[in-house]
């Protein structure tokens, strides 16, 4: 969440940066500064007020000390007459202030200064590439195609059992998924990130916290005889593990990786670019977090990038870097990198990470904060990527190093998988 202080600093430049993004409601900007404007007013008011009532009522003690009995009535008349007054202002102060949270939620993070301007993935800037796309040959399979042919991987029986969209990993499929969660956990565990199994579900208050509600509230599976979610990413459940907290600062940053399942409605996805892997209802993934001091949340960015990176060059999967621009922004990003990996089979790129710096925006939503050398509560910033989501790599392993009767792995993995190849 926004705030309000940022948006009085510079009212103009708060809306042009968030035209960057494309947001189309920039009256709520004004609309926003207008109830704080009711706000300060009716608290100006209800003090100036409370403090008439605290002087009237040490008035009214000395009248009666000195035997002035009229003067003492007409003073508690003034007290209760302003009491009452107190009384409407306050109520009036708390539905003013309900208005102001309400709007101020409807508001997108700022872009970093660093964001392009765009208005779709078109305007995405690619940063770097890295690695090398394989030659295939002839008659190479799509994944979709593959999995198939080694059985690993069974939609039928998945969609039979839940749905469509709901995976069944089988035999080496399902081997292959635990080598490379256990991979990445490692791989990230090695770079100083603490590891997490947090609860695959979350409260109205965590989805809140990280930006999920209200913004994606149709994007979330809902059980409402508890009013939980099932986590669209370990990230929502992970940053709320200090939600409401004080962290020190001297313990920043603190670093955070987790596995979990994720659950996604994906509601309107269809075509050719949702078949096989490209886009499913639950999926793994493996999540960094980062809690860090304001002033040093771009270089943990930066090496964060730089972490997923080099991941993906164990992989030896031809990547790309793109710096999005801010018509392809989510809604609580303050600036977002995507790597894409190539599909050598389909001849097209896929997302398999996004990494992200929110600056104060989820912190100032769930109250993560530090104090400060001067004793102060500050909020930090917070950032996450992916590292990695495995159905999309899944599928370039498969199409990239299919061989006639297997499928070579990467070295990295061997050790994981207990073998070099899926037979």
């Amino acid at each position: 969440m926004l705030q309000i202080n940022i948006i009085r600093q510079d009212i103009d430049s708060v809306k042009e940066r968030l035209k960057i993004k494309n947001f189309q409601h920039i009256e709520l900007v004004d609309r926003v500064v207008s109830l704080d404007d009711e706000r300060k007013t009716l608290q100006f008011e209800s003090e100036t007020l409370q403090a008439s009532v605290n002087t009237q009522s040490k008035s009214i003690g000395q009248f009666i000390a000195k035997g002035l009995k009229e003067e003492a009535e007409q003073a508690k008349k003034i007290v209760a007459a302003n009491k009452s007054r107190i009384g409407e202002l306050q109520q009036r102060l708390s539905e003013t202030e309900a208005q102001l949270h309400q709007e101020l939620v409807k508001l997108p993070n700022l872009p970093s200064t660093k964001v392009p301007a765009g208005t779709s993935p078109e305007d995405n800037i690619v940063e770097r590439e890295g690695g090398i796309k394989p030659n295939l040959p002839q008659g190479a399979l799509p994944h979709w195609d593959l999995i198939k042919k080694y059985d690993i991987i069974d939609f039928e029986t998945g969609a039979k059992i839940t749905g469509s969209g709901f995976p069944l990993y089988k035999g080496q499929g399902a081997r292959l998924q635990r080598a490379l969660v256990q991979y990445f956990l490692n791989y990230n565990i090695a770079a100083g990130y603490t590891e997490y199994l947090p609860p695959f579900m979350v409260n109205e208050s965590s989805a809140y916290g990280t930006g999920q509600l209200p913004d994606k509230e149709g994007q979330m599976y809902y059980m409402p005889a508890d009013n939980f979610y099932l986590i669209p990413t370990s990230e929502v459940p992970v940053t709320n593990i200090y939600r409401d907290e004080i962290i020190k600062e001297e313990s920043l940053p603190v670093k955070m990786t987790a596995y979990s399942p994720c659950f996604r409605r994906e509601a309107g996805s269809f075509g050719k670019d949702v078949r096989g892997l490209n886009r499913v209802h639950q999926f793994e993934k493996v999540e960094i977090v980062q809690l860090t001091h304001p002033e040093k949340s771009y270089d943990a960015l930066e090496e964060m990038v730089n972490h997923v990176e080099r991941l993906l060059g164990t992989l030896q999967l031809p990547y790309r870097i793109l710096k999005l621009c801010g018509g392809d922004m989510s809604f609580t990003s303050a600036l977002t990198y995507d790597f894409e990996v190539y599909s050598a089979a389909q001849q097209r790129w896929l997302e398999v990470s996004s990494v992200s710096n929110f600056e104060a925006y989820q912190a100032n939503r769930a109250k993560i904060r530090y104090k400060d050398g001067n004793g102060k509560n500050q909020l930090l910033h917070t950032l996450n990527g992916s590292s990695l989501a495995l159905p999309r790599i899944v599928a370039c392993l498969l199409e990239n190093n299919q061989q006639t009767d297997h499928i070579l792995l990467p070295g990295v993995l061997h050790g994981y998988f207990g073998s070099d190849r899926i037979v």
